[in-house]
Order: C-alpha cells, then structure tokens, then sequence
C-alpha cells in the first residue's frame, strides 16, 4: 500500500487527530499520536524525505492532538487563566509596596509557581503516560520509546511555554513602572520556565526509577533533610561558632560548602539578584553558573527518564506476583476496596516532604516553647524570617493544606479520564460494594496520606497555647478548624469523583487560590471578609482568637462539606 493510503486508514482509524470533539481518553490519545507518528517514521525511510521535514512529521500529530483534544484544551485553558490571576495578584502587590524585601519575596514566589507548573504540565503528563496499556501499540512500533518520550515532552514544554508567556505581559508592567530593569525579567520570567522544565523532568525521572532506587533516594533525601535541620536552621547564624571547634582545614571547608550551597541555588540567585549591595558582575556569574548547571541537569533528567519509559512500563504492567499473597490477604480483611486505595496511594508516598515539614514544626514548636531561654549557641535567624512572613500561624495553616491534599485530589481513586473513572464505578453494579466503600476507601488513603502534616500543625498548636501565645481553646478552634478544611476539601473532590468529573480545578484552587484569598482579604478586608475562605477557620483562631465571625465561618465550611458528602454518597 502507499504511505498515502496508510495514513488516510490510520486517521480513520484515530479520529482525534483530526480535532473531532470526541472524549480525549488516554488510549485514544496515545494510538492518534502513534498512528500519525508510524506513518512520518514510514513516510521518512521509504522516501528519504530531509531529515528536518522527517522530523517535523513525527512530531506534527502529538502536537495535534495535544492542542485539539477537549480535554486537554479545557485544562490548558484553565492554567493559563489561574496562572495570569496569580501573577496579577503579585505584581499588583509589588506595584503597591515596591520595596527590595518584596520584590525578592515576589521572584521567589514567581520561582515556586514555575516548578508547581512545570511538574503538573510536563512531569504529570509524562507520569501518567505508562499507566495506559495502550502505550504497548508505540512499544512495538518501529518508533523507539526514547523518541516517544522525547515527543511527549516537547508538548509539555510547548503547553508550559505558552502559560509562561500568557503572564509575560502582565510581569512586565513592572518595567513599565520604573520598579525593576529589563535584565530583572530573567529572573522574574526566565527563571520559572527555566526551573519548571527541570522539576517536570526531574519528577518523571523519580518516577520511572525501579522501586530500590527510589528507596536509596529517600534515604539520602532524609540525610539532606537532617543536615538542613541541623545546619541551616538549628546552628543558622551561629554556623561558624559550631565549625570553630572542629579543625581549621576541616571546618573551612563544611563552612564553604554550607555557603556555596545557601547562595548557588535558585532561591539563593534570587535573593542575592535584588539585594541592595548587590555586585553585578558576581550575581551575573552565578546566574550564569546556575543555569549551566540547571542545562546539565535537565539533560540527565531527559535521558534517563527516555531510557527507562520501557522498563517502567514494564513494571507496572508485566511485575510477577510473589510469594506475598498470603500475608497481604490478613491486611485486606473485609475492606478490599480500601485496602487497595491505600496501596494505591502509597507507592510514592512523599515521605521526603514529610519529614522536612514535620521536622522542621518540631524545632519551630521548641523554639516558641523556649522563647528567651533559646540557647545562646542556636541559631534564630531563620524563624525570625518566619515570624515576619506570619509566624506559626501561617505555618500550622500551611502544613493543614498540605494535608488536605490527598483529600482533594482523590489520589485513591483518582484516574486520568472519566471513562476509566466511570468504569470503577460499574463495581457497584458487579459487586456488593456499596458507596460508603467507595467513601471509606477514599477517606483511608486521603487521611494516610496526609496525616503526617496533620501532625506538624500539632506541635504547633501545642507550642503556642504552651507558650501562652493563643489560649487552649484558640488551639482547640484551629484543631477543629483543620477537620472542616479537611472534610470540606475531601467532600468536594469525593463529589467529583462519584458524578464522573474531573476536580483538579477545583482542588488547585481548594489548595493554592483559596490561601492566597486568605491573605488578600484578611490584609485588606479584615476579620469578617477572610471568614468566608474555608482556610480562615484553622488561621483566624490562631492569629486573632474565637470570635462571632470565625464561628460562622466555622458553621457554614462544616455545613457545607456534610452537604457536599451527602450529595456525592
């Protein structure tokens, strides 16, 4: 047959690569972009077409269907809009307190909005990839798996890059303002591409990595975690007075490393770029320095992400059962479904994360504790950088958002499409299970987890009322608070699981806009207008005390989410 006549069958075949309105299901996604993809791979070798035009045909359909699926169209659009209502929102507070302190404050936030994105457009994409059987049709293709993985991340970085420069224009008024410089655009803008591109990799790399790889990495990751723990927030300042009792050579060098690692990292760039005493010269070379390193990085993240798409499909699809079984039967008892979800869950359980967080509330809770009698020889640098940003409440606030996470996201039962979350739904048709199984399993692996951060907010809780900063009842108020956060949060993305839909809009804004609404009207409305933010209720107890306008807040996120449960059971 001619190619020709190939690729008119294949798109018969694949109609979503023509933009036909259907449903943008994983399968039928990955087989239009594979169809398209064999017949350029074929198209290419028979006729000797160059080897620009060779590429730009293998490449043409996953950027098809990328940019015509439905659904893929509906979640880029939402992220391009929630990505210009939070840079508006910062650069409309840089334009209003435009001071060195805030300007940095502001890059570092633009900083962590690039990695956020980074990872959920082009890490989550290339993460999800390998759950889909249908990947196998390109596994045994005569295109290379390395040359998949290489096109799907194109189109991450392509979609990524369109966000970005939907908030260039916005970012740039501040040129206009006569707040920053042309070159500061680098940082504002170029840094959190740069960095988001390397966080997607970086995630899909960990990913793709064999269970005892990842094993080894959590515990060097804990490692890291105590040795930021002890050298950068308990000694802090008093760095060099710890490193003098060691020897000279010795304690040079960790001082060295110490400060090469506090200022060669993006964070640190960033602070040191809009310093008041900054040298030019020098914020130029470690900008530059970085961003080679950053190249470097993403390039190893790429190949060995590429290298290990096969072997990771492997994994998750061919793994042989051992000789387990009978143990793992005593664990499911008459909750299978709820056993499974925590499995589910808990395959990258973040457990890195969890121990800086809780680690860190820890020293923070002795230090609150302690107060004046804090050790001479400790440092206090970084929590009074903390206390300037909003103290212990905002902290605690933080770590019960982090928490209700899992219970917005449904990471137990959450999947890609709505025909596959529709059809674990069918189980209800072919089982006894009933919808309290479904709301059991879910709650099981929301509250394992997301408990650990649950428990940070305590220690917290516990240190203020301790310290006689809030009364015992305050505390009470915020622990109380965090359930309603909790419940509201797993009650509406339990909804959108039982009704079929998608919630990650929801829950992004649940997680990420809802905090930032707290800050916005609690600084310029007051008490009564941050009430009605569901994440007022565990702030306002520890930051003002109870009062009548916490209560209704109070009332009305814990009258809402039994609404919402009852609604999605």
């Amino acid at each position: 047959d001619s190619a020709a006549a190939s690729r008119q069958r294949n798109l018969d075949y694949a109609p979503c690569c023509r933009g036909k309105k259907t449903d943008a299901t994983a399968e039928r996604e990955i087989l239009g972009a594979a169809g398209g993809a064999i017949v350029a791979h074929v198209e290419y070798h028979t006729f000797r077409r160059p080897t620009f035009a060779g590429v730009l045909m293998f490449f043409a359909p996953f950027f098809r269907v990328a940019m015509t699926a439905p659904g893929r169209q509906i979640a880029f659009r939402r992220a391009v809009v929630m990505h210009i209502f939070a840079v508006a929102a910062l650069v409309g507070f840089v334009i209003q307190t435009p001071t060195p302190a805030i300007i940095s404050a502001v890059a570092q936030i633009l900083l962590v909005l690039g990695f956020v994105e980074g990872a959920a457009m082009i890490g989550w994409r290339l993460t999800q990839l390998p759950k889909s059987q249908a990947l196998e049709f390109l596994l045994i293709s005569p295109i290379q798996p390395k040359r998949v993985y290489l096109a799907e991340w194109l189109v991450g970085v392509g979609r990524f890059t369109l966000v970005q420069l939907a908030g260039l224009p916005v970012v740039t008024m501040l040129v206009f303002a006569d707040i920053v410089e042309m070159p500061d655009l680098l940082v504002l803008a170029l840094m959190p591409f740069i960095w988001g591109v390397v966080a997607g990799l970086g995630l899909t790399a960990w990913v793709y990595e064999p269970v005892g790889v990842r094993r080894i990495g959590e515990m060097l990751g804990l490692l890291g975690v105590l040795f930021y723990l002890i050298i950068g927030v308990v000694a802090g300042e008093n760095l060099r007075l710890w490193l003098n009792r060691m020897p000279e050579s010795l304690g040079r060098f960790l001082f060295d490393s110490v400060m090469f690692l506090h200022t060669m990292n993006p964070f640190g760039i960033v602070r040191y770029w809009f310093a008041s005493d900054r040298a030019n010269g020098l914020a130029w070379q470690r900008f530059t320095n970085l961003h080679l390193f950053a190249a470097a990085l993403g390039t190893l993240f790429l190949w060995r992400g590429a290298s290990r798409l096969r072997g990771h499909f492997h994994d998750r699809h061919y793994k042989p059962l051992d000789s387990s079984r009978a143990t793992q039967l005593e664990r499911i008892g008459d909750k299978p479904l709820s056993w499974w979800a925590i499995r589910r869950v808990m395959e990258y359980s973040g457990r890195v994360n969890l121990w800086l967080a809780g680690g860190f509330s820890l020293v923070y809770a002795a230090y609150i504790i302690a107060g004046d009698d804090w050790p001479a020889w400790m440092g206090k640098l970084v929590f009074f950088m903390f206390e300037t940003w909003g103290g212990a409440p905002m902290v605690a606030t933080a770590l019960v958002v982090l928490a209700a996470v899992p219970a917005a996201y449904q990471y137990g039962l959450w999947d890609a499409s709505p025909q596959d979350r529709c059809q674990r739904l069918e189980l209800l048709l072919l089982t006894e299970l009933s919808s309290w199984d479904y709301c059991h399993a879910s709650l099981s692996a929301s509250w394992k987890r997301g408990r650990g951060y649950l428990v940070g907010a305590a220690f917290l809780w516990v240190a203020l009322a301790v310290s006689g900063r809030i009364a015992w009842y305050d505390a009470i108020a915020a622990a109380l608070g965090a359930f309603a956060i909790w419940t509201f949060s797993f009650a509406v993305g339990f909804r959108g699981f039982s009704t079929g839909n998608q919630t990650n809009g929801i829950a992004s804004v649940l997680t990420m806009g809802m905090p930032l609404a707290l800050y916005g009207l609690y600084r310029y409305g007051g008490e009564w207008a941050a009430t009605w933010v569901p994440t007022a209720t565990t702030f306002l107890p520890l930051k003002t005390g109870i009062s009548i306008a916490w209560l209704c807040g109070f009332l009305v996120t814990s009258v809402t989410a039994y609404w919402l449960l009852r609604q999605g059971l």
